[in-house]
């Protein structure tokens, strides 16, 4: 039985508390990495530059954090007829790595260009991969699941349970290092950054929080700019797992109330980024991975402590041998 009722979506939701994201860092210990924060050893001219490395996470992406916290609220009872998402692969992982953990069933609902490490690494861990067009997949996501489908469904971003998971990187950080000006993160679907941002409002008020776009693909900054949901033609690139063709309407009151604003950066950027941090700091990032490296990286930020989440690093190894030869995957 489908334990979804898109007639009973929540459309407001309030940011995670200070309280919800420490309990949140108690009980994913077990299975979340605290992954380290490094000095990035290059000359931006203006700031000083940390990677949060969420690459080294078992899954290879942040994901694994909210999947894990909100799958162990939900409790074994709800997770009995398995467990879903929707995503374009990461978040995908982090609940079949999790329903691995219970025991029960995993399916993930993939938009059909989604990489083919991503749904390969679904498929290692045991979940099954339901693929279908981008809108469609898309409109999952807005109706916080999709009939048919069995188990309960974890939203990838709009739900607090995911955020607070996705907030104890800060509480993390904060810990790692002090005096931090800015915090730079890739937005997708928004639950990462404003987790991220919600912490960081209560852990270290001076803070700022940046979203990170990427053009053609970058519809926060259009909704920003505009005063209002703003809707987007998107071009797909080899950043997958960021941009879409809107906000969503449950993450952008939180948008507007927990964010500095945005920074935009060109494909060219990002795979300059990926290539960059594989040279200087042997790190492999996917292009949402490396978006927040390319903002502190392209002069927009001025900010001087700059801290950028390396949130992912599942790459298809053609793209990454193509960036590391100075092209730009299309």
């Amino acid at each position: 039985m489908s334990q979804t009722n898109p007639d009973a979506v929540i459309r407001t939701l309030s940011p995670v508390s200070a309280e919800a994201v420490q309990e949140a860092r108690i009980r994913i210990a077990g299975t979340v990495v605290r992954t380290p924060l490094v000095r990035f050893n290059v000359n931006t001219g203006t700031n000083e530059v940390f990677l949060k490395l969420e690459n080294l996470q078992p899954i290879g992406s942040f994901k694994l954090r909210g999947a894990t916290n909100a799958m162990a609220i939900a409790g074994r009872e709800a997770l009995k007829d398995g467990v879903y998402t929707a995503s374009a692969g990461n978040m995908a992982q982090g609940v079949a790595w999790c329903a691995r953990e219970f025991g029960v069933k995993c399916r993930v609902v993939v938009p059909d260009n989604a990489p083919k490490a991503k749904t390969d690494a679904v498929e290692r861990l045991g979940g099954e991969v339901i693929k279908l067009p981008f809108d469609d997949w898309w409109q999952t996501i807005v109706n916080h699941g999709r009939p048919g489908v069995p188990g309960l469904f974890v939203h990838p971003f709009a739900d607090v349970h995911v955020m607070a998971g996705n907030g104890t990187i800060a509480a993390e950080i904060f810990d790692d290092v002090t005096d931090v000006d800015a915090i730079l993160v890739p937005y997708g679907g928004g639950g990462l950054v404003c987790g991220i941002a919600a912490a960081a409002s209560v852990l270290s008020p001076r803070t700022k929080v940046y979203a990170v776009e990427v053009e053609d693909a970058a519809p926060l900054t259009a909704s920003l700019s505009a005063g209002v949901r703003t809707a987007i033609t998107r071009r797909a690139s080899f950043v997958d797992g960021i941009g879409s063709g809107g906000v969503s309407e449950e993450m952008w009151p939180l948008a507007q109330q927990l964010l500095a604003g945005t920074v935009v950066v060109s494909v060219a950027e990002v795979a300059a980024a990926v290539r960059l941090l594989a040279e200087r700091a042997n790190v492999v990032a996917e292009g949402a991975g490396a978006a927040a490296v390319a903002a502190a990286l392209s002069g927009k930020v001025k900010e001087q402590r700059v801290v950028s989440i390396v949130s992912g690093g599942n790459i298809d190894l053609d793209k990454l041998a193509l960036i590391l030869q100075g092209g730009v995957p299309q």
